[in-house]
């Protein structure tokens, strides 16, 4: 990535628990050789083109035109309707949340930066194979952070991640600390073990809690060695690289080319394509939980001339969007790729089917989000006003489609004015990568 130049001599190619290389051998570590290209005013994040790349020479996963208009209609309606809006982060039980107004002194930021960082490092794996079954992976805690009440509840899926790091910190293991986590002696396997503890009812431990904890170790270190042990820190020194100027792409890239767990990508036809979803969506929640009241107000972590530009970042490629984004219709499946979704025929990390559902989703999000932006323009209507600034944005879709497809799932929202498809199973890859 673009890229502080020191940081790459230094740190490229350090991998210190490296159980995801030597287990995806479509991973490729970057080099002078295969190293991005030069950005281009049309597509300044790798991560279009080299989907649109990976998404015409598969051929697979397909974009279906029509779809992706009644959708834009409908989700930009949505958006309106619910006021979902990057304040919306702040709204989660679960979230902590940075004070208001923002104090660069106030060390609570350090430790919600921390504790981002963290969510991010280990945002991968949580599908399982006792989905919709009481006795699947799940963490029993209250029902949000600071919360007045003694009730719990059991929390599942990305939330079960949360909420046994929330858990932690309550019981005064400072597990969101790089200098904490990043030591076996302070923090052995086993306390990491014990933090992702299963409730009660569940038959299950949270998947990959090995490459986890390799995450955690690795990540942990690069902070710790170079940084400070502050993902604020390193935020910090980024900037002063960026003389105060540096958005939220040019955040990811230097995330990618720091830390090797966050290096999402795979070759095809001799080409990198970058997916970066774990990078990408650590920048969106940097974004969402400082972004200022009011929305015109500078942004604390990206106060330059063109602030965060978060509208230069993809939707995160995962298993939950393709899923909702084939029930919309704005992607179809051929009919041998339903046949491995619905009999739960795991997909390979790196395989054409798995890029094909990631990198297509990516392409698609983008043309949804550029039919809504055409509507307003069409319509004369004013999108600053329709949309605070920079809210017109891919990641913006993509929180809202990833709610919406928990709550289709949960049989708690019906799609309704438009028409859809059969919801089909996620698919199902075990990889650090989401």
């Amino acid at each position: 990535m673009e890229r502080l130049i020191h940081f790459s001599r230094n740190l490229t190619g350090r991998v210190a628990h490296s159980i995801w290389l030597s287990t995806t051998p479509s991973r490729i570590p970057i080099n002078e050789k295969n190293a991005i290209p030069k950005e281009t005013s049309r597509s300044p994040n790798p991560v279009i083109e080299s989907s649109e790349f990976a998404h015409k020479v598969i051929d697979l996963v397909q974009i279906d035109d029509e779809g992706v208009k009644n959708a834009a209609q409908y989700i930009r309606k949505k958006l309106l309707a619910e006021s979902y809006t990057p304040r919306t982060w702040r709204t989660h039980p679960l979230h902590i949340c940075p004070p208001e107004p923002y104090d660069p002194k106030d060390p609570l930021n350090k430790e919600v930066l921390n504790w981002i960082f963290l969510i991010s490092a280990l945002n991968f794996s949580f599908w399982s194979e006792k989905e919709g079954r009481p006795d699947r992976y799940g963490v029993q805690w209250l029902t949000g952070w600071k919360s007045p009440s003694p009730e719990k509840k059991v929390w599942t899926g990305y939330w079960s991640l949360v909420a046994a790091l929330d858990r932690a910190l309550e019981e005064a293991i400072p597990i969101t600390d790089p200098h904490f986590y990043s030591s076996e002696e302070s923090c052995p396997d086993s306390l990491i073990e014990y933090v992702f503890r299963p409730a009660e009812q569940s038959s299950e431990t949270i998947p990959l809690i090995r490459e986890r904890i390799a995450v955690m170790r690795e990540v942990g270190r690069i902070l710790c060695d170079n940084f400070g042990g502050s993902y604020l820190e390193f935020i910090e020194n980024f900037q002063r690289q960026h003389d105060g100027q540096g958005t939220g792409l040019d955040l990811v890239k230097i995330v990618v080319e720091t830390f090797p767990p966050f290096r999402d990508e795979a070759d095809f036809g001799g080409r990198r394509v970058c997916l970066w979803k774990r990078a990408q969506i650590l920048v969106a929640e940097t974004w969402a939980a400082f972004y200022p009241e009011p929305s015109s107000a500078p942004h604390p972590i990206f106060p330059g001339r063109r602030g965060p530009e978060i509208h230069h970042l993809t939707m995160f490629a995962d298993y939950r969007i393709p899923q909702i984004l084939h029930h919309l219709r704005i992607i179809t499946y051929p009919a041998s790729l339903i046949s491995k979704l619905e009999a739960g025929a795991p997909l390979a990390s790196g395989s054409p089917e798995e890029v094909s559902l990631r990198a297509t989703s990516i392409i698609a999000v983008e043309r949804v989000r550029e039919e809504i932006l055409r509507l307003i323009q069409t319509e004369g209507t004013n999108s600053e006003k329709e949309y605070p600034a920079g809210t017109v944005s891919s990641v913006l879709i993509d929180f809202y489609l990833w709610d919406l497809a928990k709550r289709v799932e949960g049989g708690v929202e019906t799609i309704e004015g438009i028409a859809t498809s059969e919801m089909v199973p996620i698919h199902r890859t075990r990889s650090i990568w989401y």
